[in-house]
C-alpha cells in the first residue's frame, strides 16, 4: 500500500496482510492485551511506520524499552525467532534494521528535555483533577482563576498560585460578597494538596518556557517524523500527575491547531499509555471533554491510540470512535475477564473463518486479532495477525548513548534551565510591600495626632506638624471604585486606619489591589 504502514502479515492459518492506511489513520486505534503479550512491540512498529511516513509522534514510555527507537535493531533480538524469519513468514521484504530521529523529554528533567507547562495554561478542571478536590474546592479554585484574570496576574508556577490561595483566604468575606461562600477549611485542604503534589515532584511540571507544540511537531533529517518520547517509568510513581499531564497536552493540540478537514495523513499521532489511568475514579465532566477531545480532534489531524490491558477500560462513548484496532489475547481467568473478552469480540467485524473471541484467547506473543479502516472508513474484516519486527532496538537504549542525544539537541538549550519571570508571587508581594508601608505611614500619622491631641490639652503649643481636620463633602465615587478591585481597595484602606491594620498588611498578600 502506497499511503500505508505495515502492520503485519500471515503465514499458514493467519489472513491477509494488514496494513494501516494513513488517509484514516487520525480516526484514532487502539492498542489492547495483557502483559506481556506484544503491545509495547506494536506500538513501536507503528512509531517506526509513522516517522517513515512523515508524521510527528508522541509517545509515553512507561517501562524505559521504547527508548531504542533511537538505535537501529540487530539480528540477536528474537520474536519467537529471528526477525529476518518473522518479515520473511510474513512477506515483509525490504526489513532493514534502522535508528529514528528521537526526542527524549521528562518531566522531572533527568531522562530528557523538560517539559513544562504554566497553571493557567492547564487550567482549574484539570488541576482539580490532578489535586483530587471536591466540588466545592474546585469552585474556590475556579475563584481564584477568576481573580488573577480579572487583575492580570500571571499564574506560571505552583508558588503563584499557593500565594493567591493565601490572599483569597485572608479575603474571604469581601469575595465571597460577589462570587460565593469561600470556607477557608477548604482553601486550606487545597493548600495541602498543593503540597503533596510539591513533595512527588509535580511542581517541575509547572513553569517556563513552557512547552512550545511545534518542537514536538518537526520533521528531522530525510523528512521523517520527529518520535518524542516521553520519560515515564518514575512519572508513573504519580499516575495521576502522568494522566492529567498527557491529558492536558491532548487538550492543547486540541485548542491551538488549525482545522485541516481530512489530510492525506496525520499532522501528529499521539499514543496514549496505560489509558486507565485516564479514566478511573474521573468526574463526568472529565471524561465528556475527553469524549469531545477524541470526538473532534481529528478534524486538526490528530490521531490518538489507547494502549490498554483491557478494551473495557475505555469508556463506551470513546471506544466507538476507535477505528484502527490491535488486539493482543486477553486471559479469561474470572467472570469479568470472561465477560470482558466477549464484549471486546463484539466490537469486531465478524469474520466467517474463525471465530474472534476464540482468537483473541489463543493468539500468542507478538500476534493479535486486527482490524484497520479502509476505504470510506469501513472497518476491515478482523484478521488474525503475526505482528512485524520492529527495526529499531527491540529493549532500552544504553544511558550514555541516550544521554548524547539529550546533548546534541538544539532543544537543550531551549528547554534546560527554568525562567522564573514576574508574576502573582512577586507582583502580590510588592504590593504586600508597598501597602506595609502605607499602613506604616498611617500609623505614624495617628501617633503625631494623638500626641498633638495630648498637648493639646496640656495647653502646650505643638512645635510638629499641624492637624488638620477636612471639612469638605467626600466626592462621588468613581467607576472604578464600584469594581471589585475598589471595593476591596476601599475595605483595605478601612483595615489599614483600624488596630488590625498592621496585622494584615504585613502578611504576604495583603495588598492585593492597591496601587494597581
Amino acid at each position: 500500500m502506497e499511503n500505508g504502514i505495515f502492520v503485519g502479515g500471515g503465514g499458514e492459518g493467519y489472513g491477509d496482510r494488514q496494513w494501516l492506511d494513513l488517509a484514516y489513520a487520525n480516526r484514532h486505534g487502539l492498542i489492547a492485551g495483557a502483559t506481556g503479550t506484544g503491545k509495547t512491540v506494536t506500538l513501536q512498529i507503528l512509531a517506526e511506520g509513522f516517522s517513515n511516513a512523515g508524521v510527528p509522534v508522541f509517545l509515553s514510555d512507561v517501562k524505559g524499552d521504547l527508548s531504542g527507537l533511537a538505535a537501529a535493531g540487530s539480528a540477536e533480538f528474537k520474536l519467537h525467532g529471528p526477525f529476518t524469519e518473522r518479515a520473511a513468514t510474513i512477506g515483509f521484504s525490504d526489513y532493514i534494521y534502522e535508528a529514528f530521529p528521537t526526542t527524549f523529554w521528562d518531566l522531572f528533567g533527568e531522562q530528557g528535555h523538560p517539559i513544562r507547562t504554566t497553571v493557567a495554561e492547564m487550567g482549574p478542571l484539570l488541576i482539580s483533577r490532578l489535586l483530587e478536590l471536591s466540588e466545592a474546592q474546585e469552585g474556590i479554585l475556579n475563584i481564584a482563576f477568576r481573580v488573577a484574570d480579572e487583575e492580570g496576574l500571571p499564574l506560571l508556577d505552583l508558588k503563584d498560585l499557593q500565594a493567591l490561595l493565601v490572599w483569597v483566604g485572608e479575603n474571604r468575606e469581601t469575595l465571597s460578597l460577589r462570587y460565593g461562600n469561600i470556607a477557608v477549611q477548604s482553601v486550606g485542604a487545597i493548600q495541602r494538596r498543593l503540597l503533596v503534589l510539591e513533595n512527588q515532584g509535580g511542581a517541575k511540571l509547572f513553569g517556563e518556557p513552557a512547552l512550545e507544540l511545534a518542537d514536538i511537531m518537526r520533521l528531522r533529517e530525510g523528512g521523517r517524523g520527529q518520535i518524542n518520547i516521553l520519560a515515564a517509568d518514575t512519572l508513573m510513581g504519580s499516575p495521576r500527575l502522568y494522566a492529567t499531564f498527557l491529558l492536558w497536552l491532548l487538550s492543547e493540540l486540541f485548542e491551538e491547531l488549525p482545522e485541516v478537514g481530512n489530510p492525506d495523513k496525520p499532522k501528529l499521532v499521539f499514543f496514549f499509555d496505560e489509558a486507565h489511568l485516564l479514566f478511573d475514579d474521573a468526574p463526568k465532566a472529565l471524561v465528556d471533554k475527553v469524549e469531545q477531545v477524541a470526538r473532534l480532534i481529528r478534524s486538526k489531524g490528530v490521531g490518538v491510540y489507547f494502549i490498554t490491558q483491557n478494551p473495557d477500560d475505555v469508556p463506551e462513548d470513546i471506544l466507538g470512535q476507535l477505528g484502527n484496532r490491535v488486539q493482543h489475547a486477553l486471559r479469561a481467568f474470572t467472570a469479568r475477564d470472561r465477560k470482558a473478552l466477549r464484549l471486546a469480540a463484539e466490537t469486531y467485524r465478524e469474520n466467517p473463518r474463525f471465530d474472534i473471541e476464540e482468537a483473541i484467547k489463543q493468539v500468542g506473543t507478538g500476534e493479535a486479532v486486527t482490524s484497520m479502516l479502509q476505504k470510506k472508513g469501513v472497518p476491515g474484516m478482523a484478521e488474525r495477525t503475526l505482528i512485524r519486527p520492529p527495526s529499531s532496538q527491540l529493549g532500552p537504549l544504553d544511558p550514555a548513548a541516550r544521554r548524547a542525544i539529550i546533548d546534541a539537541s538544539d532543544l537543550d538549550l531551549k528547554y534546560r534551565k527554568t525562567v522564573d519571570r514576574s508574576s502573582a508571587y512577586e507582583m502580590l508581594q510588592s504590593r504586600a510591600e508597598e501597602a506595609a508601608k502605607a499602613a506604616e505611614e498611617v500609623e505614624r500619622r495617628e501617633e503625631e495626632a494623638e500626641m498633638a491631641e495630648r498637648e493639646y490639652r496640656a495647653g502646650r503649643r505643638y512645635s510638629g506638624a499641624r492637624v488638620e481636620r477636612s471639612t469638605s463633602k467626600p466626592t462621588r465615587r468613581s467607576a472604578r471604585d464600584t469594581s471589585i478591585g475598589g471595593a476591596l481597595a476601599s475595605a483595605v484602606v478601612k483595615e489599614l486606619k483600624g488596630t488590625t491594620g498592621r496585622r494584615i498588611v504585613r502578611g504576604i498578600l495583603g495588598g492585593l489591589f492597591k496601587g494597581r
